[in-house]
């Protein structure tokens, strides 16, 4: 998925912001820090971990066809694959920024991706199907943990605004390198040794990331609430919808009596908990629930896409893995380009418009795949690519920056938790729908493009949405006194 460029910043670690301390003085709660740290170091681990755990949400789907042979599963087994992991890292990332902070940054970092590099180990030797999906949840709870932290040890090497700024910006831009390898490095693993190697690859990587951790000033521990019930009930409710969509018949049904059940528990906690993982007052700050909404969206267009088209690439037209990998290489390229003029037109126009116009770009784009089938030549299918990516990459850091200008700062961590956790529950849905529109794959194109075609009609509701927004917030600023959601500069 596209990453955002955040300006002011992203991913903030915790839905309670903190002050931070100055690194003068050591903190109370805080470890010595060991000889030798500095804060370029802290950057280049924390940008290591966010590389890792994004690099994982891309590069397991064109390795699926491979594992499914090699395992014997069928299509809902490589579905819970990928959400798997998808669902842990989004449901759980609701806490562990305030987790993060209770711990300490650096602890929370380094146990974080000590546990992910075990589970990727695991997943490569894992013997069948169901051992994969568990090592996958596991790796996805890690994940959850890493991605915070690692933001949180940024902030904290930087405490002055201007560095921290464009050191948050080598920090996304790592992400945005990981989505765009992806695709590329899972098919050249998978073609070149096994779909194995697509986890573990991540061994020296994540050693890497351990290594360095232990050259990184320790974080102090901070007072910072947990809603226990509130996180129980959200991974209840999206497991059990997940598992609804993906298995269908009787037990899908009673898991969708279970998951509606559960989220009725989960806004009933929310509304009477003093500090929520998902404060329900901010769905009534308009401009904040279109981005949520709009982030949740374009995810949902743009993983359904990726997904089901890595499978139709082998299934149906019957490429290589590498073949397939390489299918996405225009895709992924413009969406490192677009990244960076996103950021830089919403720092000139403000977030409306890009907003708008990528959502708008996207659906052109969902529209452009649907004629797409197995005798579309190759070049013009990876060229038909191309639109979907060139919108989502213009809304998502654009719809990032109407997020954070639309709550006062103070509000901005728990802000970016929201959008963030909703655009990976949104990816995890979407593989879910996709996935069942298909089916057995005997009439895998037709599925194909009615999920398109959904995908297609919610973002251009999404961007409707966006546009009644823009007419309401014309002329108004955010509480926070921050930038117009249709405006420039202030």
């Amino acid at each position: 998925m596209p990453q955002e460029r955040v300006t002011p910043e992203p991913h903030l670690p915790s839905c309670r912001e903190q002050p931070l301390p100055s690194p003068a003085a050591a903190p109370a709660g805080a470890d010595p820090s060991p000889a030798g740290s500095s804060p370029r170091l802290t950057l280049v681990a924390a940008v290591i971990g966010f590389f890792l755990v994004t690099l994982d949400t891309s590069v397991v789907n064109v390795a699926l066809p491979a594992m499914g042979r090699e395992l014997h599963g069928g299509l809902s087994a490589l579905q819970w694959v990928v959400d798997g992991y998808t669902l842990a890292f989004a449901s759980l990332m609701l806490s562990t920024g305030a987790l993060s902070d209770r711990v300490g940054a650096s602890r929370a970092f380094a146990v974080g991706a000590a546990v992910f590099t075990a589970a990727s180990v695991a997943c490569g030797l894992a013997p069948d199907l169901a051992l994969l999906v568990a090592a996958r949840v596991v790796q996805g709870s890690a994940a959850a943990v890493v991605l915070p932290s690692s933001l949180a040890l940024v902030r904290q090497a930087f405490p002055d605004a201007r560095r921290r700024a464009r050191a948050i910006a080598v920090w996304a831009a790592g992400g945005s390198i990981a989505v765009a390898l992806g695709p590329v490095a899972g098919g050249a693993l998978t073609t070149a040794w096994s779909w194995r190697a697509v986890f573990f690859v991540n061994l020296p990587v994540g050693a890497a990331a351990l290594a360095l951790s232990t050259r990184v000033a320790r974080s102090p521990r901070r007072p910072a609430p947990l809603d226990l019930p509130g996180q129980a009930t959200a991974v209840v409710a999206l497991a059990a919808l997940t598992y609804a969509v993906i298995e269908g018949g009787a037990a899908g049904a009673v898991a969708g009596a279970v998951g509606v059940l559960a989220l009725a528990a989960f806004l009933r906690v929310e509304a009477r908990h003093p500090h929520p993982v998902v404060p329900l007052g901010l769905f009534r700050n308009g401009a904040a629930a279109t981005a949520i909404a709009s982030g949740a969206a374009v995810t949902f267009g743009f993983f359904g896409g990726v997904f089901v088209l890595s499978l139709f690439f082998q299934q149906v037209r019957g490429e290589s893995a590498l073949t397939a990998g390489l299918m996405f290489l225009p895709m992924t390229l413009v969406i490192s380009v677009m990244n960076v003029l996103s950021g830089r037109i919403t720092d000139r126009h403000g977030p409306g418009a890009p907003m708008l116009v990528g959502q708008g770009g996207a659906v052109v784009g969902l529209l452009v795949l649907l004629p797409v089938g197995a005798g579309t030549p190759a070049v013009l299918t990876a060229v038909a690519m191309v639109p979907l990516s060139l919108g989502a990459a213009l809304a998502v850091p654009a719809l990032t920056a109407a997020a954070m200008g639309a709550v006062p700062g103070e509000r901005a961590g728990m802000a970016a938790g929201v959008l963030n956790a909703g655009r990976q529950v949104a990816g995890a849905f979407s593989v879910a729908v996709f996935g069942a529109l298909v089916g057995d794959g005997t009439h895998f194109v037709a599925g194909m493009r009615r999920g398109l075609l959904i995908a297609a009609v919610l973002l251009a509701a999404a961007a409707l949405a966006t546009a009644y927004g823009l007419r309401g917030a014309r002329g108004e600023t955010s509480a926070a006194g921050g930038r117009k959601l249709g405006g420039g500069r202030e």
